[in-house]
């Protein structure tokens, strides 16, 4: 039976580090770290998100403000509205909360914000200076998930790395930020031959492909760390294999990751759960990032 990767009592852990850090530091610079929650729309899982980012940010010190967009806004309007806060000497961090509508180019908006404010690490120069080891942010779920092996004393050193997912916000610089940990990288995707046996040499296998159960028990190598980023929602059911039905008699929506995760747990060393492991390390990641820009801002160690 694996252990778990807690990412809820990791994620307690970094926030409360950060908590003791921004203590320390208003001591030196006199006023805390502030960050700008920027949400266009109103969509029921980024009004989530963003609620929750703003009260763990407050939670730890910083002052957070969350700025909400009809979704009829303009690409120019967002652009000033980004700009305004870029110039803002109070303000250390900046978050756009994605997806945007579809009117509005979501690269020129990520790389409107500037590079020393960026919490997410989505802007090219920080993506840069991750590659070739400079400070900075980190992106923020590929940090969560290097946190949370460093918890569990998981050394990446010397392992053979499946990475299952090669998109720009996770699978890519997770792979090269686990390089950089001198990991031997393997990234799978679409086009990978043979999925399973590639998964199967792996000591850590990450599944960041986002269909639910890509990953079978029989494509895990016996004792290997399984990280899982996937967040799917699928019907639920019971135990007899039928759908549950909410208090309106609609079908129950459950999350799931991208492993089979009930068998995977019999076979694999060490498991992050969904939900429950990545997604609280992600916003951990973010109050961790703005605190690196509020040092670097406010020229503080």
């Amino acid at each position: 039976m694996a252990q778990l990767l807690d990412g809820k009592a990791t994620a307690k852990s970094v926030r409360g580090e950060l908590k003791r850090e921004i203590k320390r530091l208003v001591t030196l610079v006199e006023r805390p770290p502030q960050s700008v929650f920027i949400q266009v729309g109103e969509n029921p899982a980024s009004t989530t998100y963003v609620n929750l980012k703003h009260k763990m940010a407050e939670r730890i010190g910083c002052v957070s403000t969350i700025a909400r967009m009809a979704d009829s806004i303009t690409q120019d309007e967002l652009l000033e509205c980004i700009q305004r806060y870029n110039e803002d000497r109070n303000v250390h961090g900046i978050l756009v909360q994605l997806p945007l509508p579809e009117h509005i180019d979501e690269s020129v908006i990520v790389q409107a914000i500037s590079p020393r404010k960026d919490v997410d690490c989505f802007h090219p120069e920080n993506v840069g200076r991750m590659i070739i080891g400079l400070p900075g942010p980190k992106p923020a779920t590929p940090l969560g998930i290097v946190t949370l092996l460093d918890a569990y004393g998981i050394d990446v050193k010397g392992l053979n790395v499946t990475v299952v997912g090669r998109s720009n916000l996770v699978g890519k610089p997770l792979g090269i930020m686990l390089l950089l940990r001198h990991g031997t990288v393997t990234y799978c995707h679409t086009r990978t031959r043979d999925l399973a046996a590639e998964c199967k040499r792996a000591d850590l296998l990450i599944a960041a492909a986002g269909r639910a159960g890509i990953v079978t028990p029989e494509m895990i190598k016996p004792g290997a760390v399984v990280v899982d980023v996937g967040t799917n929602f699928i019907p639920a059911v019971d135990e007899n294999g039928q759908p549950v039905l909410d208090e309106n008699g609609q079908p129950k929506q459950q999350q799931v990751g991208d492993v089979e995760f009930n068998a995977a747990e019999q076979i694999t060393a060490w498991i992050s759960p969904v939900p429950g492991g990545v997604g609280p390390m992600t916003i951990a990641s973010v109050l961790s990032n703005t605190v690196t820009l509020y040092k670097l801002i406010e020229g503080v160690d």
